[in-house]
């Protein structure tokens, strides 16, 4: 569809009035439900690497650092840096192909990893699903900005990003199912190939709609995009967002790095198979982590009616009630009482999101959009994404390392190679020993939660002044 101003667009634009609606509300409905849809095909393909981490670690004998870069650094490389450049094409074309190509890519990568020979070739079919993936959200995020009017955004992209949780329940679920009885390597082809049709379907349904179709007044829908250094200064310029960029990179580096390795920590210490403990991490995924996505941009998009300072509240109360029930659950003796108690803390600690995309949406521009995105995943990405399963992976490791030396049992990399012990007699050495040395490396990036609630609240001192200086620009450039 052209982005030409219509005539209908440019009076309401002249007289100062919202531009009149160009697409019903069944199918702004439509969009968001598609996206939301593409974007759980997205987290199926990330979340099926930490369910089938324990097949793929035993039957290639890597470490757990090597694991982590699995789900970390081999995607996000390329994840982050071409997310810029993709998202600069978005703001001059056509957005939908740009989604519809990229997800062909993903897709089709993420079914060759179950091909790869080694861990090398293993990596890089990771770094071509990153490739891929790089156009999704700045591309998504900014369509769903022109269909949604400010006011609604975190909203919409709360149910955006509820696919989060839901690709990550079903690659969860999914994943452990076929890991169990078919192996990781099919459970790759699986998922992966599907995705292929439904960038079909997004191609064929979804329709390219004017920038800033949804912005009181209709203007600026032609206006050129602005160059990714006044984006950068827009966006980071504004103290309160500044903040809310650091309390997200925490966040997610914790739940990143948590995230990889939660199913292999119920493997290792509780013995549950790929297929029970798929169906656990699946449901909490699906339910609590659900609800926490949805309700934080509703919430605060009610809330932020009478007091916008509920944008950085919001989130900043969320995580701080979430991360000491996290860690609750991961001291507990018990497999049923530490998944029961994980029920609860997604509840609170996905949050976070909606309001995060909608301060950042409204900050911008609407060609500046895309850029934005690319810009805020740039640093996000490649330190949460990137560094938090390397992290958590190392640190397990080491802790690993220290308990097993601790014994008077010498190299654990040697004799407990993948977690399987070498000889018999430390059969259960090697177990135990991987099994605590996990759940330490979990407890440990927890703290990143905590400093990412901390950044929330400080956001709130500021973020009335910034929102309102971003309204008075806009408005001045009409």
């Amino acid at each position: 569809m052209s982005e030409a101003v219509t005539p209908a667009v440019a009076e309401a634009g002249a007289l100062g009035l919202e531009s009149p609606p160009l697409f019903p509300n069944t199918y702004r409905s439509w969009v968001l439900a598609l996206l939301m849809i593409v974007y759980t095909s997205n987290f199926v393909d990330r979340t099926i690497v930490a369910i089938l981490g324990q097949a793929i670690k035993v039957d290639m004998k890597i470490s757990d650092a090597q694991l982590g870069l699995l789900g970390g650094i081999a995607f996000a490389v390329l994840y982050t840096t071409l997310g810029i450049p993709i998202a600069r094409l978005a703001e001059r074309h056509n957005r939908v192909t740009i989604i519809s190509i990229c997800l062909t890519i993903w897709s089709g990568m993420t079914a060759l990893c179950g091909l790869a020979a080694n861990f090398p070739l293993l990596m890089l079919c990771r770094v071509g699903v990153g490739v891929g993936e790089a156009g999704c959200s700045p591309s998504a995020q900014s369509l769903i900005a022109d269909y949604y009017a400010p006011e609604k955004r975190a909203t919409a992209l709360s149910i955006y990003s509820f696919g989060i949780p839901l690709g990550s329940m079903i690659g969860a679920v999914s994943g452990g199912l076929m890991a169990q009885y078919f192996g990781w390597r099919a459970a790759f082809m699986i998922v992966g190939l599907p995705g292929v049709l439904l960038a079909i379907l997004v191609k064929l349904t979804l329709k390219e709609p004017p920038r800033g179709l949804s912005e009181p007044g209709g203007a600026r829908l032609a206006a050129p995009a602005p160059s990714l250094w006044t984006v950068a200064k827009q966006l980071f310029g504004a103290p309160s967002f500044r903040h809310m960029a650091a309390g997200v990179t925490l966040v997610s580096f914790a739940g990143y790095g948590i995230g990889q390795f939660s199913a292999p920590y119920f493997v290792r210490r509780f013995g549950l198979s790929y297929a029970e403990v798929g169906l656990v991490f699946g449901l909490i995924g699906g339910i609590s982590s659900g609800l926490g996505t949805v309700l934080g941009g509703y919430v605060t998009d009610r809330a932020g009616r009478t007091d916008r300072r509920w944008y950085a509240w919001t989130p900043a109360i969320g995580v701080a009630i979430a991360a000491p029930i996290y860690l609750a659950a991961y001291l507990q003796e018990s497999w049923i009482a530490a998944a029961a108690i994980l029920l609860a803390p997604g509840i609170f600690g996905y949050t976070y999101l909606g309001p995060t995309w909608g301060v950042m949406h409204n900050l911008v521009e609407p060609r500046a959009r895309a850029s934005a995105t690319a810009l805020l995943f740039f640093g996000l990405n490649l330190i949460a994404l990137g560094g938090g399963p390397f992290f958590t992976g190392l640190a397990i490791d080491l802790f690993s390392q220290h308990l097993f030396q601790a014994q008077g049992l010498g190299d654990f990399a040697t004799l407990c190679p993948g977690g399987v012990a070498v000889h018999a007699s430390l059969s259960q050495a090697c177990h135990a020993t991987l099994a605590t040395g996990t759940r330490y490396g979990i407890v440990l990036t927890m703290i990143a939660y905590v400093w990412g609630a901390l950044h929330y609240l400080l956001a709130s001192r500021r973020i009335r002044q910034d929102l309102d200086a971003a309204a008075t620009r806009m408005a001045a450039a009409t």
